[in-house]
C-alpha cells in the first residue's frame, strides 16, 4: 500500500501504535505524568536527545495522535495542540512576534483575533495594520520595514470574505514574511493554505473538527522552523489540550469529509432559498452565485463550508425577531456543530468591536450567521422561512 494515502483513509487510519492489549481503538491516556527507565533515560528526555513523553503539559499520546493527523491532513510539518482555538491564535504570535515587530492582517477577523491584536500585543511593543479584503492592491503598501507576519481569516468569520491564498503566499514570499492562515470555516478537507504558500494553519477544533459541540480546544500546524519557537511558547506558558479532548479530536476527523459534504449540502441549499426570499437584502455563501467572489472560492476551496450569513431587511429590530422566532435552531456562539445554530454576530460575536470598525468588514444589525447544521435540509428551511414571516 503507498505511504501516502487519500484524505479520508489518512484521517481514519492514522494512530497512536497499539499496545500489547491489542486495541482496535486507540485508547484514552489519562496520566498526568510518565515515568523513566532509568536516571539516563530521563535526563536524555530532558534533554531533547530522544523522543518520549514526560508530562501531558508537554505531550501526551492522545495529543500526539491528533495533532500528527493535522499534520497530515493540512500537509504540514509539525503540529502543537492547544486548550482552545484562541490559545492556537495567542500561541502562534506570542511564539513567532517579539517587541517592535508589526503584523500585517487581513481587517475581517474573528473579534477575539482583533482583540488580541488591537489590545494585548500592542502592551508588549507589536504593532498591527489592517488591509482592506476588497483592496488587496493597497497591501504592499502596508509593508513596513519591521513587518514580519501576514496573518489571514479565510473565509472570515462572519461576513465569509475570501482572500487569494495564491496571491498572499507570494506577497509573502516577496518580503520575507510568516503566512499564517485561520483554516478554522474551511477545515483542511475543504482547503489546504500550505498548499499555497501558507507557513502556519491554526484551527479552533471546537467547531467543525470537533464537529458535535462537545470540546474546547486548538491546533497549529506548519513548518517546522517556526513550530520550534511556537512549541517552546507553549511549553512554557501551558495552553495544553486535555488527552481526553485530544481523544474526542482524533475520533471525529474520522468522520470529518463526510460531515463537511453534508454541512456543505445543507448550507447550499439554505443559501439558495434565502437568496430568493424577499425579507433577505443579500446572502453571503462562497460558492453561491451571487457571492461576489465566488469564482476564487472555487479556485481554493473544495466546496463553499457549512456557514451561510445574510442581511436581513429591517436592521436589529427584525434581525431580534427572527432569532426569537425560530423553534428548531439553537441560539449559540458556537459553530460547526450537527445542531444548526443562528447568531447575531453585532451583539454577540463581535460586540467588543466599534461601530465603525463593524461596518469596515460589513457587520451590519441586520446580519445573521447561520451555522449550518446536519439535520434535514428541509427542516431547516421550513424552521428559517417561519422565523422570517
Amino acid at each position: 500500500m503507498p505511504d501516502k494515502k487519500n484524505f479520508e483513509t489518512e484521517a481514519i487510519r492514522t494512530q497512536t501504535p497499539t499496545t500489547a492489549e491489542r486495541e482496535h481503538s486507540t485508547p484514552l491516556y489519562m496520566t498526568s505524568s510518565f515515568t523513566f527507565e532509568s536516571a539516563e533515560h530521563a535526563r536524555a528526555l530532558f534533554a531533547n536527545e530522544i523522543e518520549g513523553n514526560v508530562y501531558s503539559r508537554y505531550s501526551n499520546p492522545n495529543t500526539d495522535e491528533f495533532v500528527a493527523k493535522m499534520c497530515k491532513l493540512e500537509g504540514a510539518e509539525a503540529g502543537v495542540a492547544t486548550g482552545s482555538g484562541m490559545a492556537a491564535i495567542f500561541g502562534c504570535l506570542a511564539g513567532l512576534l517579539k517587541q517592535g515587530d508589526h503584523v500585517l492582517a487581513s481587517r475581517s477577523l474573528f473579534g477575539s483575533s482583533h482583540q488580541i491584536l488591537s489590545q494585548i500585543l500592542p502592551k508588549w511593543g507589536i504593532t498591527f495594520t489592517y488591509g482592506d479584503v476588497n483592496k488587496t492592491e493597497n497591501w504592499e503598501s502596508l509593508i513596513q520595514e519591521n513587518t514580519r507576519m501576514l496573518f489571514l481569516e479565510t473565509p472570515s468569520n462572519p461576513g465569509l470574505d475570501l482572500i487569494d491564498l495564491e496571491w498572499a503566499g507570494k506577497l509573502a514570499k516577496a518580503h520575507n514574511l510568516i503566512f499564517v492562515v485561520d483554516n478554522c470555516f474551511a477545515t483542511p478537507y475543504l482547503q489546504r493554505p500550505i498548499e499555497f504558500g501558507a507557513d502556519i494553519v491554526q484551527h479552533s477544533a471546537t467547531k467543525f473538527i470537533d464537529g458535535q459541540g462537545r470540546a474546547i480546544g486548538g491546533v497549529i500546524v506548519g513548518s517546522e522552523k517556526y513550530m520550534e519557537d511556537i512549541r517552546f511558547f507553549t511549553r512554557q506558558t501551558g495552553p495544553a489540550l486535555s488527552p481526553f479532548n485530544a481523544w474526542l479530536f482524533s475520533k471525529s476527523l474520522e468522520t470529518l469529509p463526510v460531515r463537511m459534504e453534508r454541512h456543505c449540502d445543507n448550507a447550499e441549499t439554505l443559501a439558495d432559498f434565502l437568496g430568493d426570499h424577499k425579507d433577505v437584502n443579500f446572502v453571503k455563501y462562497p460558492h453561491h452565485k451571487d457571492h461576489p467572489q465566488v469564482e476564487l472560492a472555487k479556485k481554493q476551496m473544495k466546496r463553499g463550508g457549512g456557514v451561510v450569513c445574510f442581511e436581513i431587511a429591517g436592521g436589529y429590530d427584525k434581525a431580534k425577531s427572527f432569532i426569537n422566532k425560530v423553534n428548531m435552531l439553537s441560539r449559540s456562539a458556537n459553530l460547526g456543530d450537527t445542531r444548526t445554530i443562528v447568531t447575531h454576530p453585532a451583539s454577540t460575536t463581535h460586540s467588543k468591536l466599534s461601530d465603525e470598525e463593524r461596518e469596515a468588514v460589513g457587520i451590519t444589525s441586520g446580519l445573521i450567521r447561520i451555522a449550518v447544521g446536519l439535520e434535514n435540509a428541509e427542516d431547516i428551511i421550513g424552521d428559517v422561512e417561519q422565523a422570517l414571516g
